[in-house]
């Protein structure tokens, strides 16, 4: 009987944007691989195997000279590694390559230097793998991560067989002097003055176009919907139990908000998601976040940052995943903007849903813009007095380069398995809850509690489900279209666009705040959530004013 030995763990350790992700796709024919906390650690990692021999696990990038916790726990992983895979930029070997020499837990591992980018180098390029690997004693492996072949990973494979520990370089690195090397194009983005400005336009274009056409798609798939789907099976279900029709076709049911919440946030979802995917393998969201670290800055965050924030705009708890990424000075007011201002995309197609059943679909634009400024406002109020930014880590430009099909396609169907295995079940027991809180007065009885918050703001109190429900999750504002939207069009479009902002602003959803706790701790999620509420109620007076003046 053959015995099959364990595999051995592979840790692929690099800077970010050096191709890891791309490289761990190629090995591993998986768009995220099996993500878990490593062991012993908060750090997310991703699992895959390569072969029957060996097991690779992706680390988070890291950045040089950085306090983040990623930085800090992904070095301190290394430890549990059988082999190391180095993975760094071949154009910038000779800067990024000591940065992972420096920590001392790499000595001793077996250990071998992917250099990718490898197209980057037109001529020089034998001679750089050469010299860093007599340099270094281990095995060196050139390569465009972007076109991975079946020569690449034999190759790949055959070195990490052949893998030993590294020994410091005593001559030092090839300088690029010698070596022909390609440059990141400049562009636009890189300008002074207009830089910042054209990528907040770009960021605007990135997450409104989508929105627009989901909205657009919705909207005409709604009224077959109602007509060919919901109608025949209220008019089929009439004989059934009370209750059991209460759960399937009531204001609250399975099939009627069901339906509902899919064809509004699953357009939203998938749209997002391909526009998300493009940005990040062209290259372009490093662009834009390094052009803005300025105007960052003066909410007391590095443009580095805005990376989860934006993930946000996907789902808030990734987002604070991804804030780990952030310095141990920004962490927490990242944290906060995403919690207050980075509206989801569940949140988005619900709001999209409130205000295309009110008949305002114009509303979401304002909406936006409102969320963002003061959400802005708020991360800026809350740290004033704290000690100024440091200078942040050099990063290298990115390429500007052409998405692959294969690597967008890889992103767009990890955010589909999501929406449909996470998303969805969420949502359908939300239904479920809510019935049953409707069948027994419940509803009844926390709306009365509500009653006096939306009577100083002048909103009806049978909207405090919308209100209620959005503390569980953020699409649980699609609520509100029970009865098909009656409640809705007995409201103004100042009464909506309100309702809406408080539910989206009043606290993070019960997940986000778990997952923050979890982060940070109780007394951190607590006050975050506080200030919030303090936030969100202050800035929704300012604006009943401000609409009761622009109506008078």
């Amino acid at each position: 009987m053959e015995v099959i030995s364990p595999r051995q763990n592979v840790i692929m350790l690099g800077l970010e944007s050096s191709g890891k992700s791309t490289l761990f796709r190629g090995l591993t024919g998986q768009a995220t691989g099996e993500e878990a906390n490593f062991r012993g650690s908060t750090i997310t990692a991703r699992r895959g195997n390569m072969s029957r021999q060996f097991a690779l696990t992706d680390l988070p990038g890291i950045r040089g000279n950085d306090d983040s916790l990623t930085t800090r726990m992904a070095l301190d992983a290394t430890t549990d590694a059988d082999i190391l895979m180095l993975v760094v930029r071949a154009m910038d070997v000779v800067r990024e390559l000591p940065i992972l020499l420096s920590s001392p837990k790499l000595q001793g591992k077996r250990t071998l230097l992917i250099l990718t980018f490898a197209d980057k180098i037109p001529s020089g390029l034998s001679r750089l793998e050469q010299s860093c690997s007599e340099e270094l004693g281990i095995p060196v492996y050139a390569m465009d991560a972007r076109t991975f072949t079946l020569t690449d990973r034999t190759e790949l494979l055959s070195r990490l067989k052949a893998s030993r520990p590294l020994s410091l370089p005593s001559g030092g690195l090839p300088s690029l002097e010698e070596i022909y090397a390609l440059q990141p194009q400049t562009s636009w983005l890189e300008h002074p003055r207009w830089g910042s400005i054209l990528s907040v336009g770009l960021m605007l274009l990135i997450f409104a176009l989508p929105v627009f056409v989901a909205y657009l798609l919705s909207t005409w798939l709604q009224p077959g919907i109602d007509q060919y789907l919901i109608e025949p099976v209220k008019i089929a279900t009439m004989r059934w139990p009370q209750l059991l029709r209460l759960f399937l076709v009531g204001d609250y049911g399975m099939l009627t908000l069901g339906i509902y919440s899919f064809l509004w946030a699953f357009p939203v979802v998938l749209l997002l998601g391909l526009s998300v995917a493009v940005t990040e393998e062209s290259g372009l969201k490093d662009r834009i976040t390094q052009a803005l670290d300025g105007p960052m800055q003066r909410i007391g965050l590095h443009g580095r940052d805005l990376i989860p924030v934006l993930s946000g705009f996907g789902c808030n708890v990734v987002a604070v995943f991804q804030s780990r990424a952030c310095s141990a000075c920004t962490r927490r007011s990242c944290v906060s903007l995403i919690a207050y201002g980075s509206a989801c995309s569940y949140q988005i197609g619900a709001s999209l849903s409130v205000f295309g059943s009110a008949g305002y679909p114009w509303l979401f634009v304002p909406y936006i813009l409102v969320l963002g400024f003061i959400g802005a406002w708020h991360t800026r109020i809350w740290n004033r007095g704290k000690e100024p930014l440091s200078p942040p880590t050099t990063e290298t430009m990115t390429f500007l380069q052409k998405p692959e099909l294969h690597a967008v396609s890889w992103r767009v169907r990890a955010v589909i398995k999501q929406f449909l295995l996470q998303a969805m079940p969420i949502f359908l027991l939300i239904c479920l809850i809510a019935t049953a809180m409707q069948a027994s007065g419940l509803i009844g009885m926390l709306s009365a509690a509500v009653g006096p918050l939306l009577r100083l703001f002048h909103l009806p109190e049978a909207a405090a489900g919308g209100i209620i429900f959005s503390i569980v999750r953020k699409d649980g504002l699609l609520v509100l279209n029970q009865g098909e939207g009656e409640l809705l069009r007995s409201m103004s479009a100042g009464q909506i666009f309100l309702l809406v902002y408080l539910a989206s602003t009043l606290t993070a959803c019960l997940v986000t705040l778990w997952t923050i706790k979890k982060e940070l701790g109780w007394s951190i999620a607590s006050a975050l959530a506080g200030k919030q509420l303090l936030t969100s109620l202050v800035s929704s007076v300012i604006l009943l004013a401000v609409m009761n003046l622009s109506s008078g």
